[in-house]
């Protein structure tokens, strides 16, 4: 008996000892996240309800109720128009960008020669659109430009199309300058959805990888056909797996610096103007919250419960 307590205590000790260690590894994670997150966001509130002067004494702010969120709702056309704009290309982005992802994943997760090398080429743009190497890719060495028309009507930089010229290379075929822009623009498109694919893929691919072969063997017995067996298995099977992908592409639409992003930004950075900014971030991340709650919510009905 004495034996067990004195194992009970020792083994108490340990645990205590694992999570006292663990508290001190997530500390510096936490006075980081209440510092430069926590903060930052309560303050950027504050200020969408204030108005926010600047002096040489620094930041002075008084209390000016909804006037900031009037404005922008009523008396400012652009914010308006910026976020009908976003609604609409995430609208059009999601289901495209999600569906793609389930396909190339489908494809590359098939047992072929260079699969390794095929799925890193189609992560490649996740490494690429980060830090030093986007930098590199917009600057003016390279004569990138990375904002064009197309780009600014689907919500994020076209890397493809501005790497690669196609208006000039449609041009030399002699086809009428509409046609021309108008097949440029799709086939920027095709680039900016490929670019906006990279992590879903991986994760679709884990998801098909947890699938038992068992369900696949057992309706080939049953003959099932490849689009039964999509639609009857590997869909259901992918249920959580969408959630997460669907949660993740829309987080990565929504959060793109174009649009209302970069309107409120550039008041923030260049105009110092911290009041009608945050106003902007904070309306659009309201209307964003209840536009991802509904999307969720219709998936969850129509598609988690019955597959469930």
């Amino acid at each position: 008996m004495a034996e067990k307590t004195l194992n009970k205590k020792r083994k108490k000790g340990v645990e205590q000892l694992k999570s006292r260690y663990g508290r001190l590894f997530v500390l510096p994670w936490e006075i980081g996240l209440v510092l430069f997150f926590i903060v930052p966001i309560i303050t950027s509130l504050i200020y969408s309800f204030s108005d926010v002067v600047l002096s040489s004494g620094g930041i002075t702010n008084s209390w000016a109720g909804l006037k900031w969120y009037e404005y922008i709702i009523n008396k400012d056309p652009n914010y308006m128009n910026a976020l009908k704009s976003a609604i609409s290309n995430f609208a059009v982005q999601l289901p495209i960008i999600v569906a793609l992802s389930l396909i190339l994943a489908i494809i590359l997760n098939q047992k072929f020669a260079g699969r390794m090398m095929a799925r890193a080429i189609f992560f490649l743009p996740v490494i690429i659109a980060t830090g030093v190497i986007l930098d590199l890719l917009t600057s003016e060495y390279i004569n990138v430009s990375l904002v064009t028309s197309s780009a600014e009507s689907s919500g994020a930089g076209n890397y493809g199309s501005s790497m690669i010229d196609f208006d000039a290379i449609l041009g030399n075929l002699g086809l009428p300058e509409d046609i021309t822009k108008i097949i440029g623009d799709y086939i920027g498109s095709i680039f900016n959805l490929l670019w906006s694919c990279g992590i879903q893929i991986v994760l679709f691919i884990a998801g098909l990888q947890t699938i038992p072969d068992q369900l696949y063997e057992v309706s080939r017995v049953e003959g099932a056909s490849k689009w039964e067996e999509f639609w009857y298995i590997t869909i259901p099977m992918l249920g959580n797996t969408i959630l997460l992908v669907m949660v993740y592409t829309m987080i990565d639409i929504f959060t793109k610096k174009t649009g209302v992003m970069e309107n409120a930004f550039a008041l923030m950075e260049k105009d110092l103007v911290y009041d009608k900014s945050s106003a902007m971030l904070w309306f659009y991340f309201l209307i964003v919250a209840a536009i991802m709650a509904v999307v969720l919510a219709i998936y969850n009905k129509l598609c988690l419960k019955k597959w469930n």
